[in-house]
């Protein structure tokens, strides 16, 4: 069994801005950085749920520009690939300018290949003095291919799609009682990760906010969970918006760690609860909504704030309210009797609103878990317990909704077209 350290290294990682658009940027850096001179095309061609994802979310430093095109056009001219998903620090108005040029040119083009169902980014760019190419597959970062002038510079050993990352399967795999057992094993330095990670989201949140904080001066909410629900929606709304914020990734999004992490340090102070029990809580939060996320997918025709983080927090909240592993099973099954479902219409402002359904419903979950009431086996999709009830919300993300996914991406494509 993997340690509690190498699952944060895989899945509590920092980013800027929205993953998807930064998983472009990365593979279109790592293309350019093959050759020299000027750029004279970028060519893309991705899975159709990241192009969903990178329909209309704001790009940080790029005066809100948002967009496939030009996170594909401002990847290309960006010079160290190393940033990761943290590559758009590098933004500079020279750059803006010249992807500019490159959209105004023609020179970006950007495909989807409908046969791909996990995550995949292939990016070419021809330059003067050569051309590049870099391929990402299964998970945001995961390099698998790299060219320079048309030869192999390196290859993964595995296919181009890749692999869903193993640290989700092995958590897929565990009962409920193991996923906690699990998250007991953090060490001193894991638990500074999680708090560093909550710093950083619990500064957007803030700042998102104080954003819309005039919009909702005749309107103050004094309940406090509505505040905290609330706090998550601006959190995800500079997000989306390319606010200049460092967040911490989970599962391979930032939305999904802002919507774990956040509520669960505010209830917390609420509750006095000690730093090591948010942590304790907010490492089962982390465990269960990775392991959701390998039912779902790394991308999924279901909203995986609502679905995997929001899974998640319901189970960080019954612990932190003294719960065991019988009330968290209790937990996860309620949330998935009452949420899936929830879609992904790509990566937007609007994924602030579904926050705030996954805080909202988490709270009630375990409430309601922790009072012994749990959807019984017999009512619709849920299991015998939470993990029979992950693995059938997993069927429905899967084949259950291919077809829905197809429409999703057939209305945006048609608004596409009129924009």
């Amino acid at each position: 069994m993997m340690s509690f350290s190498k699952f944060l290294a895989e899945e509590w990682r920092p980013a800027l801005g929205c993953t998807e658009p930064a998983c472009i940027a990365y593979a279109a850096s790592t293309a350019a950085s093959q050759a020299t001179g000027g750029i004279l095309g970028v060519r893309l061609v991705c899975d159709p749920r990241m192009y969903k994802n990178c329909f209309a979310v704001g790009i940080p430093h790029s005066e809100h520009k948002n967009g496939i095109l030009w996170a594909t056009a401002i990847g290309s001219l960006l010079p160290d690939p190393a940033a990761k998903l943290e590559v758009f620090c590098q933004v500079t108005p020279k750059i803006l300018e010249g992807a500019g040029r490159l959209l105004e040119a023609g020179a970006v083009s950007v495909s989807v290949d409908a046969n791909r169902q996990d995550l995949f980014v292939d990016c070419t760019v021809e330059r003067e003095g050569g051309s590049g190419r870099a391929v990402i597959g299964a998970d945001h970062t995961n390099l698998v291919l790299i060219e320079k002038d048309g030869r192999t510079v390196m290859q993964a050993q595995r296919d181009e799609t890749g692999e869903t990352p193993d640290v989700r399967r092995e958590l897929a795999d565990l009962s409920v009682s193991g996923l906690l057992e699990f998250a007991a094993g953090m060490t001193g330095e894991d638990r500074r990760a999680l708090d560093e990670g909550v710093a950083l989201n619990l500064a957007i949140a803030e700042h998102g906010d104080g954003l819309l904080a005039p919009r909702f001066a005749k309107r103050h909410q004094t309940d406090r969970l509505a505040q905290i629900s609330r706090l998550v929606f601006g959190g995800i709304y500079a997000r989306m918006s390319g606010e200049d914020y460092v967040v911490m990734t989970l599962a391979g999004s930032g939305n999904k760690g802002i919507t774990a992490s956040v509520p669960l340090k505010l209830w917390g102070d609420e509750l006095g609860a000690s730093d090591r029990a948010v942590e304790d809580a907010l490492a089962v939060a982390c465990a269960v909504a990775s392991a959701a996320t390998w039912h779902l997918g790394s991308l999924s025709a279901m909203c995986g704030t609502v679905n995997a983080a929001g899974v998640g927090l319901a189970a960080g909240i019954v612990c932190l309210e003294g719960g065991g592993a019988d009330e968290v099973s209790m937990a996860i099954t309620n949330m998935v009797g009452n949420v899936t479902g929830v879609i992904c219409d790509g990566a937007k402002i609007g994924c602030g609103l579904k926050g705030m359904t996954a805080v909202d419903s988490a709270f009630r979950a375990a409430s309601l878990a922790l009072a012994g009431v749990v959807i019984p086996f017999s009512d619709g999709v849920v299991g015998e317990d939470g993990r029979s009830s992950l693995a059938n919300l997993g069927r429905i993300a899967g084949p259950g909704m291919l077809s829905t996914d197809g429409e999703i991406l057939a209305i945006m494509g048609e608004k596409l077209a009129k924009m």
